[in-house]
């Protein structure tokens, strides 16, 4: 019998080491990350700690997916707006950990009354695009050659969802 899948809020203390183990790897051995040197479990609970929301999948005793929400730019007017992002163990791929996080993560943000979500793809990453085209993302436009890493240039694909409704939003987010 399949253990079952818990999701919760990420402590910086206790899930910083699992965040950073399962993130190493897509560093280290892909371009789905533009960073160079995978951050040490310090930093990953500094990350933790400054994120809107950070959520982790659980399943056992082992943290085995994350997904998070940051703010899209320091400017006032972008303050309802997120960039979120969800990386999965390697082992656990394909097992719907991905949405699952990512289904809890919008809709604690809609609670905190955030209405654009927003997410970079490096290309070509068919996956990660389906994983966001079903959940509702739409394209709006790709960085061409924006990246560089492994010695080559590499596009980023963006993609965007709103929630929360079309009008004013009800207050600010927080």
């Amino acid at each position: 019998m399949a253990q079952q899948l818990t999701i919760r809020s990420a402590d910086p203390e206790l899930d910083a080491w699992a965040c950073a183990q399962i993130y190493a790897p897509y560093v280290t051995d892909t371009v789905v990350s533009f960073e160079l040197d995978p951050p040490p479990a310090p930093e990953m609970a500094q990350r933790i700690g400054d994120a809107i929301e950070w959520l982790v999948a659980i399943r056992g005793d082992q943290v085995i997916g994350y997904a998070y929400a940051v703010q899209h730019r320091q400017r006032a007017a972008y303050r309802f707006a997120c960039d979120v992002s969800v990386y999965v163990d390697r082992g656990a791929h394909r097992g719907g950990i991905g949405s699952e996080l990512y289904r809890q993560l919008f809709a604690r943000l809609e609670k905190r009354n955030y209405r654009t979500l927003c997410a970079g793809i490096t290309m070509p990453n068919d996956a990660s695009e389906g994983l966001h085209t079903a959940l509702g993302f739409t394209r709006v436009g790709v960085y061409h050659q924006i990246g560089w890493k492994f010695e080559a240039w590499h596009d980023t694909l963006w993609m965007q969802k709103h929630i929360g409704g079309a009008g004013p939003p009800a207050g600010e987010p927080g």
